[in-house]
């Protein structure tokens, strides 16, 4: 049995759900959302909750149960809540800033790096070594970050780059004489 496919999903207030065939649409105040699940398992709404029942004993409905429950809990909290990830940068001379719906990044190269916000993402740089991604889609949201990071990652020497807010760098000692 399924811990986290049991646990019915909850509807904070101001959010609505429905179930159209396998198809689950989740409607709240930062937008709209939705979720097709497999064949695998059934999807029902009931006195303000979403339950997810498995349509037999098999391996697969098993996995599905559990994944397609996780699914509609992320639908709820993104669009009840949002989703929303920090980046820190460190380093001297790096900095970010926002100009219109470009993320302008100085990151030691010869050339600014230009970030365009892609669709469903909202970006800000509330100082200049800080950035913060939001939206209601949470993988967009991880995706996006960590593109962001991929520009110029932590070295492990000085800790220079740009890192998750409270990621722990792994630092190692320089050459000794």
């Amino acid at each position: 049995m399924s811990r986290i496919g049991k646990k019915p999903v909850e509807l904070p207030k101001g959010v609505t759900a429905e179930v159209k065939g396998q198809t689950i649409e989740v409607k709240g105040p930062k937008g709209t959302r939705s979720f097709t699940a497999t064949d695998d398992v059934d999807l029902m709404i009931e006195e303000g909750t979403v339950l997810v029942k498995p349509r037999g004993l098999s391996k697969r409905a098993r996995q599905q149960w559990g994944m397609t429950r996780s699914m509609v809990e992320n639908l709820t909290v993104g669009v009840s809540d949002g989703f929303k990830k920090e980046l820190e940068i460190q380093g001297v001379g790096y900095r970010a800033q926002m100009q219109g719906k470009t993320l302008k990044l100085s990151l030691g190269y010869s050339h600014e790096v230009n970030f365009e916000t892609p669709e469903g993402v909202t970006i800000t740089a509330p100082k200049q070594t800080e950035i913060v991604v939001e939206g209601v889609d949470q993988q967009l949201v991880g995706q996006v970050a960590a593109n962001i990071r991929e520009w110029r990652q932590p070295e492990p020497y000085k800790g220079k780059g740009i890192r998750y807010k409270g990621e722990y760098i792994f630092r190692k000692e320089g050459k000794k004489k």
